[in-house]
């Protein structure tokens, strides 16, 4: 179970468009529309992170140990997905120009053509990931449960980021630095989460981190590359529009 800097939504066609647990939303307002979903967002992941750091800080065991929220948080993260998935529909409602205008089997299409990864996120979060967490992985591994609560440590700062956009606020200092924060955080906690686990296991077992992919089930490795190969690439957009960001000429002064 696993945003951006600004989003698509912000008018940026290069932006990257997903997270591990959250998805894409439309910005703080829409057409003079309020949108709460920024809000959630950030909730959501400060629960998630909160809960991912208490779940592994408890388990001294990575393989073994048990915690209720590794199963309990799950409960609450089903509902949120939903929602998510509805919000970003919306986005793509507002954004046909018409809100008195019907939800039609176009704008559907439209939705489900513009968001294929995201919505493939989605689903292989609600049909696989959730099934595995609270089921079909038994009693083991609570430990790797929380590192992924904690990918959504840089929700914040994405959410963040798309508010200073819709107020026009991209040639400030505090843009620059959550820019910074963004990138820190992802990296961290969406990409060296995974050679993170996999260290944490070969502790445990008393293997090296090299040796560790070749001592655990061929469908981990599998699952932990479907995992990180989205962040990657949505990294990469990130580090894409920072450059761009930091590489643009200051504006010339009048006079």
């Amino acid at each position: 179970m696993t945003a951006t800097l600004t989003g698509r939504e912000a008018g940026d066609p290069s932006a990257p468009r997903g997270p591990l647990l959250s998805g894409s939303r439309c910005p703080p307002s829409h057409r003079g529309r309020n949108d709460p979903s920024w809000l959630v967002s950030s909730v959501q992941a400060v629960l998630a992170t909160g809960s991912g750091i208490i779940i592994i800080r408890s388990c001294s065991h990575v393989i073994t140990d048990r915690h209720w929220l590794a199963r309990e948080y799950v409960w609450f993260l089903i509902p949120y997905m939903i929602y998510d998935s509805y919000a970003m529909y919306l986005c793509e409602w507002y954004r046909t120009g018409d809100q008195s205008s019907k939800h039609t089997l176009t704008i559907f299409r439209n939705f489900l053509s513009k968001n294929r990864l995201m919505i493939t996120h989605h689903a292989v979060i609600l049909f696989v990931l959730v099934p595995v967490a609270q089921r079909l992985r038994g009693e083991l591994g609570d430990f790797f449960v929380g590192c992924i609560f904690t990918a959504e440590l840089s929700t914040p700062f994405v959410s963040l980021g798309r508010i200073l956009i819709q107020l026009k606020q991209q040639h400030t200092l505090l843009y620059k630095v959550n820019g910074i924060l963004t990138l820190t955080t992802f990296f961290s906690c969406r990409i060296l989460l995974f050679p993170f686990m996999y260290w944490s296991y070969g502790q445990q077992q008393g293997l090296s981190l090299l040796q560790v992919p070749f001592h655990i089930p061929f469908y981990c490795n599998v699952a932990n590359a479907f995992l990180i190969a989205p962040q990657i690439y949505w990294f990469s957009l990130l580090c894409k529009k920072a450059a761009r960001l930091f590489d643009a000429p200051p504006a010339k002064k009048d006079g």
